[in-house]
């Protein structure tokens, strides 16, 4: 005997059945309902703002504001799907809140128990209602303050299956704070209270004044940010980006410290996100990342805030315009003030200078560091003892005559390379004190942010004194950014100044190799690279830019091909069109070459030759890292090395 199968027929669904869907989407856990009360919270005008939570939010959610509250009537129609007072208009292209879905209370109370009260400046009483499992009970008169208080009890009790996806009650407490602080981050003027029931509370008291946003940021990124950001401003076409960008040196080893906003709303967009890793190639460490917070404003019929149920993402119309615009934004802000390194750069300085051993008494009582210990050769000159010294010793060096200077790279400005013209330093007969000093006209660089050159350490360091300060700087990496930057420079204004070989250097290498390159280059000859094929598996270079004269011609281009290989260009050279990815790839190749253009460690230099070497510097855009994101200089404070020698 058979039976026979029916399709099962359609059937309305029950509305809590619903709502528990919805909430699906907007509620994935207790983060998710924190931000979409908050963000009420914000629309309604409140100055001040306490959440708290109870086991990572499964327990409790209260959500307390001083907003401009709700009226019997609204409070009942708040809690029913599709209810909204952000769309007075009912047009979706002009949204001015933090976003509109009008599932975020009915999808909370489908799957939890939900409390609210709340009151109206002119109310003489408050009203509240509770709606659990998707029940909605009837709205009563109670005590309340102006504003709305809400609370959320056993989150997810109705659908007892999204408990098991919920993580440990710490990494809850950490999303919410996370929640809570891309939101304060946009919002300085509002005060933002985190309460949990372990750890201290989260306290962001409302900013005022000219720097309120950037002191909104540093409490929320970390307060190093305050000293190494860079604001940044630009308006155009109808956008507006404003925040503040991180110095290139000030990176972490995640993109968590990333905060954007669009017309006040947090987002993670990958075009912009995309944006800003383009705006800091050149800059950061491949596997680094900036710390930054930007915002966005534009017109609302710009931009869809609705195309992601928890909000998170946006759409803009002119994708295009606006990542041109983050990137042109990133890039002034980094010309008007990369040319110093992060401050945190001495910090870890002054902790790798600080003994391990057991601290010595000092004259004042105070534990100061072992001053004469073993150290690694080479770091004091010769004669320098590395065993307790008697007092008022003075150490003398076994002077060695100074070697002679070879020819200086090009590289600098026309001012400074007069510098390197001239005859080789005299042999010094008297052996010097082992303090090294300067002459008496070289103390008024002081004055300038890298100061005055006072020696040159191990071949590689330049030792500069500043007024209330010294400064170490990495000759090779530092003059790797100033050629860099004089190449792409050149590039921009009508082409890189090339110089001909007298006779052309064949480099041989694999037949797809050299392929791959004399595809590249038409393009490779506009950044001052002449070649072309020398039979299967060679190329002939003719000509090579003027600032790389004297480097090696097969490390040059061994270079160059591995910058095309990671710039992902799949056919082989680099493309005809200006700008966008091609600008990239240009920018990649110039810094593989400039590398070969720059000052080595080991070179020996004058003094001349360092002060014009600092100058260079303070007057380069983005000098503050080489062109890998390392930092080119250092720079320590008087009260530090005090306080490292136990004088404070």
């Amino acid at each position: 005997m058979s039976t026979a199968l029916t399709a099962p027929s359609v059937r309305r669904l029950d509305p809590v059945l619903v709502d528990r869907i919805a909430a699906g989407e907007v509620v994935e856990r207790p983060a998710s309902a924190v931000k979409e009360l908050v963000e009420n919270a914000i629309d309604a005008g409140a100055r001040a703002i306490e959440v708290t939570i109870e086991a990572g939010g499964r327990r409790l959610i209260r959500v307390v504001d001083d907003g401009r509250g709700m009226t019997p009537d609204d409070l009942d129609l708040a809690v029913e799907r599709h209810a909204t007072s952000k769309l007075p208009g009912g047009d979706l292209t002009a949204i001015a809140t933090l976003g509109f879905r009008g599932e975020a209370l009915p999808s909370i109370g489908a799957v939890s128990r939900l409390a609210i009260v709340t009151r109206t400046p002119d109310a003489e009483a408050g009203a509240s209602l509770t709606v659990e499992a998707g029940l909605k009970g009837q709205v009563r008169p109670a005590p309340a303050q102006r504003g709305t208080r809400i609370e959320v009890t056993e989150l997810f009790a109705a659908t007892p299956a999204r408990l098991k996806f919920l993580k440990s009650d710490r990494a809850e407490n950490t999303a919410v704070a996370e929640t809570l602080r891309r939101l304060a981050a946009t919002q300085p003027g509002i005060r933002f209270t985190l309460r949990a029931d372990a750890g201290q509370p989260l306290v962001l008291p409302a900013e005022t004044g000219p720097e309120a946003a950037l002191r909104r940021l540093a409490a929320v990124l970390g307060p190093d940010f305050f000293a190494n950001a860079l604001p940044v401003s630009l308006v155009r076409e109808g956008f507006a980006v404003t925040g503040h960008v991180g110095l290139p040196t000030y990176h972490r080893g995640a993109a968590t410290h990333i905060h954007l906003a669009v017309n006040g709303r947090p987002v993670r967009d990958r075009l912009l996100l995309g944006a800003i890793r383009g705006a800091y190639a050149d800059t950061l460490a491949s596997d680094r990342h900036p710390v930054l917070g930007l915002s966005i404003a534009c017109d609302p019929d710009r931009v869809d805030v609705n195309v992601h149920p928890a909000k998170t993402e946006v759409r803009f119309r002119e994708p295009g315009l606006v990542r041109a615009l983050i990137v042109s934004a990133i890039h002034d802000a980094l010309r008007r003030g990369g040319a110093r390194s992060a401050t945190t750069g001495a910090a870890r300085t002054l902790d790798a200078l600080r003994p391990a051993g057991p601290p010595l008494a000092t004259h004042s009582g105070a534990a100061a560091p072992s001053l004469f210990r073993p150290t690694r050769p080479g770091l004091f000159p010769v004669g320098t003892p590395s065993v307790a010294a008697p007092s008022g010793y003075r150490p003398q060096t076994a002077w060695r005559a100074p070697q002679p200077v070879p020819a200086a790279p090009a590289g600098f400005g026309e001012a400074a390379q007069a510098v390197f013209a001239g005859p080789d330093p005299a042999p010094v007969s008297a052996p010097p004190q082992a303090d090294i000093r300067v002459a008496d006209d070289a103390t008024e660089t002081l004055d300038h942010p890298l100061g005055a050159a006072r020696a040159q350490i191990h071949e590689t360091y330049i030792l500069a004194q500043t007024r209330d300060g010294l400064v170490i700087v990495d000759q090779h990496a530092a003059h790797e950014r100033l050629v860099y930057e004089r190449m792409k420079a050149e590039r921009e204004t009508g082409g890189i100044a090339r110089q001909g070989l007298l006779i052309p250097d064949v480099v041989e290498m694999s037949p797809e190799e050299a392929d791959r390159l004399v595809a590249a280059a038409p393009d490779l000859e506009r950044l001052g690279l002449a070649i072309e094929a020398f039979g299967p598996g060679a190329v002939l270079v003719r000509e090579v830019p003027a600032a790389l004269l004297g480097a090696s011609t097969r490390d040059l281009v061994t270079d160059i091909l591995d910058a095309l290989e990671a710039s992902g260009d799949e056919e082989g050279g680099v493309p005809a069109a200006e700008g966008g990815p091609l600008g990239r790839r240009l920018d990649a190749v110039l810094s593989r070459m400039s590398c070969h253009g720059s000052i080595r460690a080991g070179r020996r230099l004058r003094p001349e030759e360092m002060n014009a070497l600092l100058r260079e510097m303070e007057a380069t855009p983005n000098s503050g890292q080489c062109n890998h994101g390392r930092p080119t200089s250092i720079e320590l404070k008087l009260a530090d090395i005090e306080r490292l020698f136990g004088r404070r």
